[in-house]
């Protein structure tokens, strides 16, 4: 791979020259034709002009901005011309316009396992550009098509380092797709970077765009996040029981309320707890006797 890389092709400028210049010369002897034709009237002239004509005429090109000619000569790579605008170069020198703008590819949505071995559905959006215009025209076959296989390699590769949710609590803190969407899609940027290099294009910017779990596991998750829904409400709804009773009982104590020995207090702390964590309205019932008959 080393080797190669070595001996690979890399851009280098070719200037061309001004094609208004030479279209300016090419009217010039197209007049010069007429009036050797009219009035003249010699034939080695003729032949002279009427050939520089047909000499000057094909080695026109044009170039619009954030395009550029990458010129070959008999199959050699002779270099390659960003100067945008009408251009003309020898006439036997083979030109081919390739596009240097940024382009979008949206990697469809694919069934990938994330860390976990979990099926999850993911697609992502990547920005790119040729930069390099002798690499991605001769390193590799078609390069748009290398740049969409390669894409969707990398989002394969990459969602695969990663859980899709934090799944126990010791991996609060572990970056995960849901949650580390901008580091993922950094991360999917670099990874694609080093995949597209051989071709002479850079990646410029990657997303994730869709991310789900895969049907067969959809359900199973979601009942799963339920339950985690509830179990984080219903402690969070016992600490602050918990909290006014303490509190309640010392207000209590502090100011000489009622006297509480330990079998009241445990009712109490009862009957608030029942009171602060039903999730249905308690019904109060009034206790006409005493706790001791």
């Amino acid at each position: 791979m080393s080797s190669y890389r070595k001996e690979g092709n890399y851009e280098r400028p070719y200037v061309t020259m001004n094609g208004i210049g030479m279209l300016l010369l090419l009217l010039g002897l197209a007049m010069a034709e007429v009036f050797i034709v009219a009035a003249v009237r010699n034939p080695v002239l003729i032949v002279i002009v009427a050939i520089a004509i047909v000499f000057l005429f094909p080695g026109f090109f044009m170039l619009q901005p954030n395009e550029a000619g990458v010129l070959t000569l008999f199959g050699d790579y002779l270099g390659t011309e960003r100067k945008p605008g009408l251009r003309w170069t020898w006439p036997w020198n083979i030109r081919k316009r390739v596009s240097v703008r940024a382009r979008n590819h949206a990697v469809d949505t694919i069934k990938v396992n994330d860390k976990r071995g979990n099926p999850v559905e993911i697609g992502a959006v990547v920005v790119w550009r040729v930069e390099d215009t002798a690499q991605a025209s001769f390193d590799v076959d078609d390069f748009e098509q290398f740049v969409h296989v390669q894409s969707e390699s990398a989002v394969r590769h990459v969602a695969a380092r990663y859980n899709y949710d934090n799944y126990e609590e010791h991996d609060a803190h572990e970056l995960t797709l849901r949650g580390g969407a901008d580091a993922v899609g950094e991360a999917l940027r670099d990874e694609l970077q080093a995949r597209v290099q051989l071709a002479g294009v850079r990646a410029e910017e990657a997303k994730i765009t869709h991310l789900a779990y895969a049907p067969e596991i959809a359900g199973a998750m979601l009942r799963r996040q339920q339950a985690e829904a509830v179990i984080a409400a219903r402690t969070k709804i016992v600490h602050g029981a918990v909290s006014m009773v303490e509190m309640a009982l010392r207000d209590l104590s502090e100011k000489n309320v009622v006297e509480l020995d330990d079998e009241r207090r445990a009712a109490m702390v009862s009957n608030l707890m029942v009171v602060l964590c039903s999730e249905r309205d308690t019904q109060p019932i009034v206790n006409t006797g005493t706790l001791y008959t």
